[in-house]
């Protein structure tokens, strides 16, 4: 399977009619890995369309974990939002990606991204690390 990194365009247009409240729904961030049976990235439209290519591991919950914070800002003319790192804590896991969604909405996709590796933690702490918060690098940004 290729992940790629991408902003879904199911969530684009969601977004524009009132679907998304990126800043008072329940997202969430789910862990995955590569597979031969599927292509993730842009065409993706909800959580179920990668749930069976989820990464399994010691003390990984199916679905993920809340994302703790979502800002959204402006910088110049692109409207960004940016996350705090996400940790999952005491893992033994691998995983090539992850996708964005939100839970109070339907487990409708936002946004699937590639490590550009697997992954691999052992009985430590998995960290999702988000790009810079800025109009060229942030996982969401409309310009």
């Amino acid at each position: 399977m290729a992940i790629t990194t991408a902003m879904c365009n199911s969530f684009k247009q969601e977004l524009l009619g009132g679907v998304h409240d990126l800043d008072t729904d329940s997202l969430k961030v789910a862990l995955i890995e590569a597979s031969p049976s599927g292509t993730y990235g842009a065409g993706t439209t909800n959580y179920s369309d990668v749930s069976g290519e989820e990464a399994v591991g010691t003390n990984y919950t199916a679905g993920g974990q809340v994302l703790d914070s979502a800002v959204i800002t402006l910088t110049g003319s692109t409207a960004i939002v940016d996350f705090a790192d996400e940790i999952f804590t005491n893992l033994t896991i691998s995983a090539d990606g992850a996708i964005i969604y939100n839970s109070s909405q339907g487990n409708k996709a936002i946004a699937v991204f590639d490590f550009g590796a697997t992954v691999t933690s052992t009985s430590g702490d998995f960290t999702v690390v988000f790009p810079t918060a800025d109009a060229s690098n942030a996982v969401i940004r409309i310009s």
